[in-house]
C-alpha cells in the first residue's frame, strides 16, 4: 500500500512542477552609457491556481523589501513598464546615472499570502563613462592610434563618432579606433568620442598635443626706433615650439662662438663695436633651429652696406655739381674778358680815325692829281735798341687816310681799308737805324675816301 502511494507521489509531483512559477531574462548583464536609455526585458509563468494581480521591477531587492520602482522616489520620473507579447514584461530606464547600477528583478504577486514570487538573480545592471586614451608622448611624424573606452562591454554592434574640437570627423570612423597618420602640430587639439548619433554622450575631450623642435625663430629688437649710443639695447629671440624652447644662444657675424645666452640679450650701454648681425638659436629636447640675422647699428655707428653705397652715390653727385658750376664760370669769365677786348680795340679804331678824317678834312689837295695816294697822320716808331730778340714783336699803330679825287669817280671806286696790322718779327738790336725805320712802318685804319 505505502508503495503505491509512493509512486502516485512521484506521477503527481512532475506535473504539479510543471505549472509552477517560471521567469527568464533577455539578459543577464546590461552595460549603460551614463546619460543614456535602457531597456529590459524578462518573460514569467506562474501556476494555474493562481491568478497575478500585479508585476512590477524592483531594483537590488532584499528579504521582505521589494520596491516597485514606479514608487521609488530615485526612479520615479524616469521608468515605464509595458507588457509585450508571450508574457514578456519590460523596463525603459531613461537617464541613466552611476547611482542605478545594481540588480534588477522582476516580482510577482498574486494576493495570496506567501504565493508572490521574485524572480532572483535578475539583470546586473553596470553604467559606465566614454574616455578617450592617447600615447603619452606624440613626436611630430608619428601615428599614434586613439582608443574609445567604456568600463564595461557595450555591444558589438556600438558605432562611434570621433570629433576633433567639436567638429565631426569622418563618416567612414565607426570604430573604437582612431588612427592618425603621421602627425604634425596641425593634429594638435581636443578629440572627443561617443556612440554615432548621439553626441550628447560624447566622452570628456582629451588634448592630444604634438611635440615638435622649434620652428619660425625669429629676432625682434628693443627700443625698435633709431639706437642712439649709449642706449640700453635688447634682442629677443622667439620660436613656435613643443615643448617651449628652454636654450637660447646668441651669435654675432664673423664670430665663430657664441656671445650671449638666454632668450634675452642686453647690451647696457651700446656704442659702435656693438653694431653688427646678430642672430639666436632656440633649442628643445626635440631639436633645434636657428633664426635670420638682423642689423643692429646705432645713429653714429658702422653704416650698414646700404646706407654706405646711398652716401657714396651723393658724394658722387655733389662732386659731379661742383664740377659743372666750375666750368660755368669759367666760360663765362672767358667770354667777359673777350667781349672787353674786342670792345676796346673798335673804340681805339674809331678814335684813330676820326682824327685823320678831321685833318683831311681841314687841308685838302684840291690840285692832287686823282690817282695819287695821301698820307696823313702817320706816326713811325723805331723799335727799341736794347729789346731782346726773345720779346714778342711790338705792335704799331698808325692811322692812314687817303683822299682821292672825288671828280668823275664813280661810287665803285671808293674801297674802305681797316684794321690793316702788319706783324714783323723783333729787330735786333744790331741792325742799323736805317733799316729798323724801313721795316718797322705799321699801316692801320686806312681809308680810302
Amino acid at each position: 500500500m505505502f508503495c503505491l502511494f509512493s509512486l502516485v507521489s512521484l506521477l503527481v509531483i512532475p506535473v504539479h512542477c510543471s505549472k509552477g512559477w517560471d521567469i527568464k531574462y533577455s539578459s543577464m548583464t546590461k552595460c549603460a552609457l551614463k546619460g543614456s536609455t535602457i531597456t529590459l526585458s524578462g518573460s514569467y509563468k506562474h501556476p494555474d491556481h493562481l491568478k497575478v494581480i500585479e508585476i512590477f521591477w524592483t531594483v537590488n531587492p532584499s528579504k521582505g523589501n521589494s520596491i516597485n520602482l514606479m514608487n521609488h522616489t530615485d526612479y520615479r520620473d524616469r521608468v515605464q513598464f509595458f507588457p509585450g507579447k508571450e508574457g514578456l514584461f519590460f523596463l525603459k530606464l531613461s537617464n541613466v546615472t552611476h547611482e542605478d547600477k545594481g540588480m534588477y528583478c522582476l516580482r510577482i504577486l498574486t494576493g495570496v499570502g506567501d504565493q508572490n514570487y521574485l524572480g532572483y538573480p535578475g539583470p546586473e545592471l553596470n553604467v559606465t563613462d566614454l574616455r578617450v586614451e592617447i600615447p603619452a608622448e606624440i613626436i611630430e611624424g608619428a601615428s599614434p592610434v586613439l582608443f574609445c573606452k567604456t568600463t564595461c562591454y557595450l555591444s558589438d554592434k556600438t558605432d562611434f563618432t570621433w570629433y576633433k574640437n567639436g567638429k565631426r570627423l569622418s563618416d567612414s570612423i565607426v570604430l573604437d579606433q582612431l588612427l592618425l597618420s603621421s602627425v604634425s602640430r596641425d593634429d594638435t587639439g581636443n578629440y572627443s568620442c561617443a556612440p554615432r548619433d548621439q553626441k550628447h554622450l560624447s566622452s570628456p575631450a582629451v588634448t592630444l598635443s604634438v611635440r615638435y623642435p622649434p620652428k619660425s625663430v625669429s629676432v625682434s629688437i628693443s627700443p625698435s626706433g633709431v639706437i642712439v649710443e649709449g642706449d640700453s639695447v635688447t634682442l629677443i629671440c622667439s620660436s613656435d615650439s613643443n615643448p617651449p624652447a628652454l636654450i637660447f644662444r646668441w651669435f654675432k657675424e664673423k664670430q665663430s662662438s657664441s656671445v650671449g645666452s638666454g632668450q634675452s640679450f642686453i647690451i647696457s650701454s651700446f656704442n659702435s663695436s656693438h653694431s653688427g648681425r646678430y642672430s639666436c638659436e632656440a633649442q628643445n629636447q626635440h631639436g633645434s633651429q636657428r633664426s635670420d640675422s638682423v642689423s643692429v647699428t646705432s645713429a653714429g655707428g658702422q653704416n650698414t652696406p646700404q646706407s654706405a653705397h646711398v652716401l657714396s652715390a651723393a658724394a658722387g653727385i655733389c662732386a659731379a655739381l661742383i664740377c659743372i658750376c666750375i666750368v660755368i664760370v669759367v666760360i663765362k669769365v672767358i667770354r667777359k674778358t673777350g667781349d672787353s677786348g674786342v670792345r676796346g680795340g673798335i673804340s681805339r679804331q674809331e678814335s684813330n680815325s676820326t682824327a685823320v678824317t678831321d685833318q683831311m678834312t681841314t687841308h685838302p689837295s684840291e690840285a692832287a692829281d686823282p690817282y695819287d695816294f695821301m698820307y696823313a697822320s702817320i706816326s713811325h716808331k723805331k723799335p727799341r735798341k736794347h729789346q731782346r730778340a726773345e720779346d714778342e714783336d711790338e705792335v704799331q699803330y698808325a692811322s692812314v687816310q687817303h683822299h682821292r679825287n672825288t671828280r668823275n669817280v664813280t661810287a665803285e671806286d671808293r674801297c674802305q681799308y681797316g684794321d690793316v696790322r702788319d706783324h714783323r718779327p723783333a729787330v735786333s738790336a744790331g741792325l742799323n737805324a736805317e733799316s729798323a725805320d724801313d721795316f718797322s712802318v705799321i699801316y692801320s685804319s686806312v681809308k680810302v675816301a
